[in-house]
């Protein structure tokens, strides 16, 4: 599968009058062509701002601060605004989480959806009327005809949803980004909504970037899933190994508060004690240390990522085999000296 979208060790921060928030810490993926990814994780992991700083859609006191992302060989940093300007919502769209703040609530759905046409085709306001329709047509809107004359207030949340899929797909992108796109809906039309997007998938062969914090969506529609926390990524892999192949104690303490439907059994579920980490103030080691309960000494340091399986990874030190033969505190008191030389060398 060839490579679309290429993020390495990407940091974002915001600089508040507190100090600085780090947002995102250093995030490395990929995605192919025709891939559909998932990004999870809690509330402040940094998934949004990840989305966003693809993008560059991140206003100060944001700032993008390190790292490269390139699209389909070009890294869209280096770019002028013009072109990337040229490349949002064309080349690459994007579905906001609340609809009802991403649409004009004073201006009629067909104009929003003509002007986002005409933005990036050469085409008269007929043809683009014709087109817009069209895409209604296709996301599921009934009566598309009369209801593209509508105002945002007059759809439902679903509906609202999909003119914002519409939107985001007027330009035929080739990377669709969604984020948090069945939030707050009911699950029929959450169903209706993600089936709707596989549909898109296959029959266009756009990929998508989910972002979500149910794990429950990316069973259902990705392929492969990345868990994030604390601005990092904690565990990556295919969705079938995730599942039933935890390797890091945060996912695996996900998967332990998810209900688990079996015939005859009634089990309570396991919440995650504790907060996420203060990103003003990160911890430089193991970001879930403080609520793992396998937490050592040695998760003072961060851990490198682990290969588990064919593209299966995970950044837990219980992964590391001198650990796994018992040498946990051999390895961080080396890993201590060596931190102390860098200290002092000024590094």
């Amino acid at each position: 599968m060839a490579e679309l979208l290429t993020v390495h060790n990407l940091k974002t921060s915001f600089f508040t009058r507190g100090g600085e928030v780090k947002s995102v810490r250093g995030v490395s993926f990929t995605i192919g062509e025709g891939e559909m990814v998932g990004i999870v994780g809690e509330s402040g992991s940094g998934k949004s701002i990840t989305a966003k700083s693809i993008l560059r859609l991140i206003a100060p006191p944001g700032e993008i601060v390190e790292g490269e992302v390139s699209f389909r060989g070009e890294n869209l940093r280096e770019m002028s605004d013009e072109k990337m300007r040229s490349i949002r919502g064309n080349q690459i769209a994007m579905i906001f989480q609340d609809p009802m703040t991403s649409l004009n609530p004073v201006i009629r759905i067909g104009n929003q959806l003509v002007e986002v046409i005409r933005r990036h085709k050469k085409v008269d306001k007929k043809t683009a009327r014709t087109e817009a329709i069209e895409l209604l047509r296709q996301v599921g809107i009934p009566s598309a005809e009369k209801r593209i004359d509508q105002y945002p207030h007059e759809f439902s949340g679903g509906m609202r949803q999909r003119v914002m899929i519409a939107m985001a797909l007027s330009c035929k992108p080739e990377l669709l980004i969604a984020d948090e796109p069945t939030t707050a809906l009911d699950v029929t039309i959450q169903a209706q909504i993600l089936e709707l997007m596989k549909d898109l998938r296959d029959s266009t062969g756009t990929s998508i970037l989910l972002i979500t914090h149910d794990l429950g969506v990316v069973a259902q529609v990705c392929t492969r899933v990345i868990v994030m926390y604390g601005g990092l990524i904690m565990e990556e892999g295919a969705v079938i190994d995730i599942f039933e192949s935890p390797q890091h104690p945060y996912t695996q303490g996900l998967m332990r508060s998810l209900p688990q439907p079996s015939e005859g059994m009634r089990e309570r579920l396991v919440p995650i004690e504790g907060t996420p980490p203060n990103l003003l103030d990160p911890p430089s080691g193991c970001p879930f240390k403080e609520r793992c309960p396998h937490a050592m000494e040695l998760c003072n340091h961060r851990p490198p990522y682990f290969e588990t399986g064919d593209g299966h990874k995970s950044m837990c030190w219980l992964l590391d085999s001198q650990v796994q033969a018992g040498g946990a505190d051999e390895l961080n008191k080396k890993l201590t000296r060596e931190a102390s030389v860098k200290e002092g060398r000024g590094l």
